[in-house]
Parts: C-alpha cells; sequence; structure tokens
C-alpha cells in the first residue's frame, strides 16, 4: 500500500524548527537504550538514567517526579 505525503502524521518532535539540544539528544539515546534494554517502568528507568546519565536538571540525580517535569518542560518548548 502506499501512501500520500500529504496525509502522514508528524508528531510535533518530528517537525521541531530547531535541532535537538546537546543534551536532549544525550537524554532521548539514554532513554532509548533504556527502552531497548526492557526497561518500561518509571521507576527503572529514573534508576537507568542515574546511572547511564545524562544527570538530571541543575546536575541532580533523576527521581520520577524530576523526570515527569522535565519531559513536560520539553515538550512545552
Amino acid at each position: 500500500m502506499t501512501h500520500h505525503p500529504a496525509a502522514l502524521y508528524n508528531a510535533t518532535h518530528q517537525a521541531r524548527s530547531v535541532a535537538p539540544t546537546s543534551y536532549e539528544s544525550l537524554l532521548g539515546d539514554s532513554i532509548e537504550r533504556a527502552f531497548a534494554a526492557g526497561i518500561h517502568d518509571l521507576p527503572g528507568l529514573v534508576q537507568y538514567l542515574n546511572t547511564a546519565g545524562p544527570s538530571g536538571p541543575n546536575g541532580q540525580a533523576w527521581t520520577p517526579e524530576s523526570y515527569q517535569q522535565e519531559m513536560a518542560r520539553l515538550a512545552a518548548s
């Protein structure tokens, strides 16, 4: 089946007007590695980020709350 390009849906992050920052790229890569390792729950993801990096906002350790706040902040930008 072929699709017409105009009919495709682009999620917000796919249609960004600027390239991701180094921090956003590192964070995204680390989240992808966690998912690839079979980690799909928030506590496990936070633990993975605290081990593998990058550090949370302001260099702090990640918590479930800080992860959710950072994802909301990044989604709004």
